[in-house]
C-alpha cells in the first residue's frame, strides 16, 4: 500500500490549529511499539521498531510529510465552560489511510509545548503513558470503539509533578481528534462559514450518509447520537468508568478518548467513581450515561445556527434538536439492553420482561454482596456453576435461586451453545486498577518493563482464560486496592 500523509483537517483555518514543532529529548529509549497497528497503517518499515522510528515518536526527527499541528479546542470541564483549551501537551504529526482506506490521525502525546499548554510543560510522565497504551489497546480487543496506541518511548529526561518522575511520549492513533469541545470552540469564533466548513468536514470524514439526508446538519446530529449510544452502552456492559467526561474528551468519532483517571469497577456499585478530583461523583459509573447525554445537548447547541436557514426557524431549530438530544435516552437503553442480555445469553430476547427481571435481580444480588462485576459474568459462562455460586458466599442460596431461575429461562436452548457465546462478550481479563499501578511502579522505580509487556500480552486475548495469566483475572485484595486514579497532566 502507498504510505499517503496529509493534514486535511489543519488545512480548513488557521483558526483551528497552530503549526508547532515537537521539543527534542536527551536520550529517547523505547517502551512498545504495536506492529500490527503500525502494519493495518501501512507504516513504512523504516519507521517501525527501528532507529529511525524512535527518533520519529520522540520528536527528534521528523520526516518531510511531517507537519504537526496542535487542535485548538474548547470544552465543558466539570460543567464549566472553558473557551479555548486545545493539545497542551500533543501535536498532530499527520493523516494517513489505513488498509482499507480509512483516515486516521498520528499524534505525539507529551512532546513539549505548545500555544495552549497555559503554564503547562508540555510533558507526560511514564505513568500516564503506560496507562494508556494498556487501558486503549484493551478496550481495542474488547472491542469498544477507541484511539489506540501505536508507540511508547522513555524521553531520558525527568518531569517535575508532586515528584520527579521518568518522562515518556505516547504516539496515539484516533480517526480523528475532533471533540464536542472542538465544536464548541468553533462555535464560540462567531463565523458562521467556518461553523459550516466544520460540520460539513465532520460529515465527509465521520459519517459520509449524512451529505445525503434531506436535512444533513440533524442527521449529523442524530449519527453522533446515536455512535455515542452504543459506546457508552459498551462501557456499562464491561464496566468501565472514563472518570472525566468533559465535553472535550467525547469525540465527534464515538471512540472513547483520554485515559487519565479511567478504571474497570471491580465490586459492583453503580455509584463506583476514581477519579481524585471527581469529588462529588459527576462521572460515576451511573452517571455516564446521563452526562453523555448533556454533552450532547452541548453539541446540538453548535449546530443551531447551521438548523436555522432563517431567523423565524430559531425556535423550530431548537424544538428539532431537543427532541434528537432527548431521543437519546431511549437509543441508549436499547444498545445497554441488548449488550446487558447478551452477557446472560438472552440477546435474543434482550426486551422481554423475564430477561430484565434476571438482570435486575442479578445486579441487585451482586451490589448486596460486592461481587465482582467482571468475574460474575464470566463464570456464568462455565460448565457448572460452582465458581459463580462461590462469589456469592455471603448468601449462597439466593444466588442458586437466581442460577436456577436463569437455567430454566434457557430451557428452549443448548446451553453449552448458550455459554460459548456468553464466553466471547463477557472477558476473563480486564485492565484491573492494582495490576495497572503494579506496572507502573516497576517501569517508575527500576525501569523494568516486563510486568509492563506481560500485562500487554494477557490483555491481547480477554475472552481466553489463559492458565499463564491467571492472576490476573483476580480482583485487588483489599490489601492491593487502588481506588483513587489521577489526570496525569
Amino acid at each position: 500500500m502507498l504510505f499517503q500523509p496529509e493534514q486535511t483537517y489543519a488545512k480548513l483555518s488557521p483558526l483551528l490549529a497552530s503549526s508547532c514543532t515537537p521539543t527534542p529529548v536527551a536520550e529517547p529509549q523505547w517502551i512498545a511499539f504495536n506492529q500490527a497497528l503500525a502494519n493495518s497503517l501501512g507504516i513504512p518499515a523504516e519507521l517501525h521498531n527501528t532507529e529511525q522510528g524512535l527518533l520519529l515518536y520522540a520528536g527528534n526527527q521528523l520526516p518531510e510529510w511531517a507537519q504537526p499541528h496542535a487542535l485548538a479546542y474548547a470544552g465543558h470541564q466539570f460543567a464549566n465552560f472553558v473557551p479555548q483549551l486545545g493539545d497542551g501537551r500533543a501535536l498532530l504529526l499527520t493523516e494517513v489511510l489505513d488498509n482499507n482506506q480509512q483516515r486516521f490521525d498520528i499524534q505525539l502525546k507529551g512532546a513539549g509545548r505548545t500555544p495552549y499548554s497555559r503554564g503547562g510543560d508540555g510533558r507526560s510522565a511514564i505513568g500516564p503513558v503506560l496507562r494508556e497504551y494498556i487501558v486503549s489497546e484493551a478496550m481495542h480487543a474488547l472491542n469498544i470503539p477507541t484511539t489506540r496506541a501505536l508507540a511508547a518511548v522513555a524521553t531520558g529526561e525527568a518531569v517535575q509533578r508532586e515528584t520527579a518522575q521518568p518522562g515518556a511520549i505516547l504516539t496515539r492513533v484516533a480517526s480523528s481528534h475532533l471533540r464536542v469541545g472542538t465544536a464548541q470552540y468553533v462555535l464560540g469564533l462567531k463565523r458562521y462559514d467556518l461553523l459550516q466548513q466544520f460540520a460539513d468536514y465532520v460529515i465527509q470524514r465521520h459519517y459520509p450518509s449524512a451529505a445525503e439526508a434531506a436535512n444533513p446538519y440533524l442527521d449529523l446530529l442524530n449519527q453522533v447520537i446515536d455512535t455515542q449510544a452504543q459506546l457508552i452502552a459498551k462501557w456499562m456492559s464491561v464496566g468501565f468508568i472514563h472518570g472525566v467526561m468533559n465535553t472535550d474528551n467525547m469525540t465527534l468519532s464515538g471512540e472513547t478518548i483520554d485515559y487519565g483517571p479511567c478504571a474497570f469497577m471491580e465490586a459492583y456499585n453503580p455509584a463506583q467513581k476514581f477519579s481524585y478530583i471527581d469529588r462529588r461523583g459527576r462521572y460515576a459509573y451511573q452517571n455516564q450515561p446521563p452526562i453523555a447525554m448533556w454533552n450532547l445537548a452541548r453539541y446540538a447547541e453548535t449546530l443551531l445556527p447551521l438548523l436555522t436557514e432563517t431567523d423565524n426557524d430559531t425556535e423550530q431549530a431548537i424544538q428539532v434538536a431537543t427532541a434528537a438530544v432527548e431521543g437519546f435516552e431511549s437509543v441508549y437503553h436499547g444498545y445497554y439492553e441488548q449488550a446487558m442480555a447478551t452477557k446472560i445469553g438472552h440477546g435474543h430476547k434482550a426486551s422481554e420482561p423475564v430477561t430484565q427481571q434476571l438482570l435486575e435481580r442479578l445486579l441487585h444480588l451482586m451490589q448486596q454482596q460486592q461481587v465482582d462485576f467482571t468475574l460474575a459474568f464470566r463464570y456464568l459462562g462455565d460448565t457448572d456453576s460452582s465458581r459463580f455460586i462461590e462469589l456469592f458466599s455471603q448468601d449462597t442460596t439466593s444466588a442458586k435461586n437466581w442460577y436456577q431461575d436463569w437455567l430454566a429461562s434457557h430451557n428452549d436452548s443448548k446451553l453449552t451453545v448458550v455459554k460459548q457465546a456468553m464466553n466471547q462478550v463477557n472477558p476473563a481479563v480486564i485492565p484491573r486498577n492494582h495490576r495497572l499501578e503494579e506496572v507502573i511502579q516497576a517501569a517508575q522505580n527500576s525501569g523494568d518493563l516486563r510486568p509492563f509487556n506481560r500485562f500487554v500480552q494477557a490483555l491481547q486475548q480477554p475472552f481466553e482464560e489463559r492458565q499463564e495469566f491467571a492472576e490476573f483475572m483476580q480482583p485487588a485484595k483489599p490489601s492491593e486496592q487502588v481506588t483513587t486514579t489521577f489526570c496525569g497532566t
